[in-house]
Parts: C-alpha cells; sequence; structure tokens
C-alpha cells in the first residue's frame, strides 16, 4: 500500500482508521416477497418471555481493539471497548442468537448469511499481519435466518441468502468485545442496496417480533464517518453539530424520531458527516424495530476527537 500524501491524509492514516468498503461476497438468490410496505403490528409479549432490547453502537475502526493502530488517545479507545464490552449485560436474559446489521454489507435486496459455522470476513486491508488472524467462531443460526425472511417476505421485502458470508469487520470486532466467547449462534443481515432510511425503518419495523423470540438485534456503524476527511481540521466540529442533532432525534418520541430519521440528510453537516450514508443506515434498522420504545444515548464519545454515539432501545 502506498502512504503518498493526498487530500490532507495519508493511505496510512486512512487505514488506520479501518473506514473502508466491505468486501462482499456473491449471493446465492431466493427470492420472494414484492414491493416494500410497512410491517406488521408489533405483537404483544409472550407470557414469561422478556422483550429484548435492540441496540445501535459504532464499532470504531478496523481491528482497533486487537491490534496497537497506533492512533486515537487511549482514554477515549478505553471508553469505546468498555462501553461495547458493557453491552453484554443489557438483556435481561440472555438471548437465544444475535441478529446484527452490519454497515459493511449491502445487496440489491435484504440478504442474510445462512451458514452454519460462518468463516470470517477480512475485509480490511493494509494492517500488521496479526490484523488477518483474529477469530471470533460463533455459530450460525439457519433457523433465524428463515425466520427474518418470513418476517420481512410479510412486509413486502424480496430478500436473498449467502450460504458462503462470513462475519465482517462491523460483527466481529464489536462482538469479541460484548461476548469473547461467541457463544451465541448469530446472523447477519445486509443493508439494502439504495439505502433508502424509509425501507430501512420498514425492515426494522417488519422484524420487531423477533424481540419477543430471544434474538437481540444490533445494529452496528458510526455516527460520523467521512474517511477523507477523519483527520482533517474539519472532521470534530462536523462530528460534533451532526452527533448534537442526532442524539436530539434518535432519543424524540417514537413518530417524531422515525420522521427526523427519514429526512437526516438535511440535518446540520449531515453530508459533511456521511458523504455516502451506509455507516448511519443500521441505526434505521434498530429505530424500526424499538417500536414505540424510546431511545436512549448509551454511549457519547471521541475517537482521535472524532464524536461518536451509541443508542439503546426498550
Amino acid at each position: 500500500m502506498s502512504d503518498e500524501q493526498g487530500d490532507g491524509v495519508t493511505r496510512r492514516q486512512a487505514l488506520a482508521v479501518g473506514l473502508v468498503g466491505a468486501a462482499t461476497l456473491a449471493a446465492a438468490s431466493s427470492v420472494g416477497g414484492g414491493t416494500p410496505q410497512a410491517g406488521p403490528e408489533e405483537p404483544r409479549k409472550g407470557s414469561g418471555g422478556q422483550r429484548m432490547p435492540v441496540v445501535f453502537m459504532p464499532h470504531g475502526g478496523g481491528p482497533w481493539p486487537f491490534v496497537d493502530l497506533g492512533f486515537g488517545d487511549q482514554a477515549g479507545l478505553d471508553a469505546l471497548a468498555g462501553y461495547l464490552r458493557s453491552v453484554r449485560a443489557l438483556p435481561k436474559t440472555p438471548p437465544r442468537a444475535l441478529l446484527v446489521v452490519s454497515a459493511h454489507w449491502e445487496e440489491p435486496v435484504p440478504t442474510v448469511m445462512t451458514s452454519p459455522r460462518p468463516p470470517m470476513l477480512y475485509d480490511y486491508y493494509g494492517f500488521p499481519p496479526e490484523s488477518y488472524q483474529l477469530t471470533w467462531p460463533a455459530p450460525g443460526e439457519p433457523k433465524l435466518a428463515t425466520r427474518v425472511q418470513e418476517l420481512l417476505g410479510a412486509a413486502g421485502f424480496q430478500t436473498a441468502t449467502d450460504a458462503s458470508r462470513g462475519y465482517d469487520h462491523g460483527t466481529f470486532v464489536p462482538l469479541k468485545l460484548t461476548y469473547p466467547d461467541a457463544e451465541v449462534p448469530t446472523v447477519q443481515l445486509s443493508l439494502k442496496r439504495g439505502l433508502d432510511p424509509r425501507e430501512h425503518l420498514a425492515m426494522g419495523r417488519a422484524l420487531a417480533p423477533l424481540r419477543d423470540e430471544g434474538v437481540f438485534i444490533i445494529g452496528s456503524g458510526m455516527t460520523y464517518h467521512d474517511l477523507r476527511n477523519f483527520f482533517g481540521p474539519s472532521a470534530r466540529g462536523v462530528s460534533e453539530t451532526f452527533d448534537a442533532w442526532l442524539r436530539e432525534a434518535a432519543t424524540l418520541e417514537p413518530e417524531e424520531r422515525d420522521q427526523r430519521l427519514t429526512q437526516w440528510s438535511t440535518a446540520p453537516a449531515a453530508r459533511q458527516a456521511h458523504p455516502r450514508e451506509e455507516h448511519l443506515l443500521p441505526l434505521m434498522v434498530i429505530a424500526g424495530a424499538a417500536g414505540e420504545d424510546r431511545g436512549s444515548l448509551a454511549y457519547n464519545g471521541t475517537m482521535r476527537g472524532i464524536r461518536l454515539s451509541a443508542y439503546h432501545f426498550g
């Protein structure tokens, strides 16, 4: 890789944050459904069951907690790592499975991974060799993948499956902190190409019944994601401005929250914080799955001066 200077940031610096686009493997299609519509009514909790919360978390950059990348202040990195470890304690009862929506996977239609033993997908490059030896061997859960397709199909979404897809770093990096023993079966769900916030809110609403079925739904992204300017002089101010708007919007009453999120691109500094919105869209799925649960700010810290936040619902 070249370290030549360009646009005020070296290639090595850009790689250090690890905010590169994910590699996407070919999907094996399993198509059904039609035009996306609003999801089904949110079901009541089953007797004796505990409804799972839903979470949007920032996953940081590349393999940052496990490999010394030489960036960021240690106190800020430790605070983010500590938050990610704390998420394990959020559900009142242990989840039977995790459903993760990562910013690093997009497909033409919502696509679920179906392998019972998903491999690792090292969708970053230019890092030290140990970055490609990390493991997080959580089992897959094909039955959950089928259930996800059923719920999305009932809401009018076409869906597909991918039997070879592995856990990308939007999943294995934060969850290696949250669930270090990798004992909870996990399924990844892709974003839908086009990145329409209304569609992703509708996806989340369709998936809300999983919360009453022991499934912990997690969105993994970043509240600031401008790779070109991450190390630039304006990044800190931009991240602070957009994060202030997002902290208000994400914690409003549900109807107003969802309305604000559909119009996120009109927010102050929105397109400076997210020239492309794939790292914000997992929040839309989580807000949709939250239903009538109001959001709370669960983490608000910095990585190399960039303001980041996490939100919990339920």
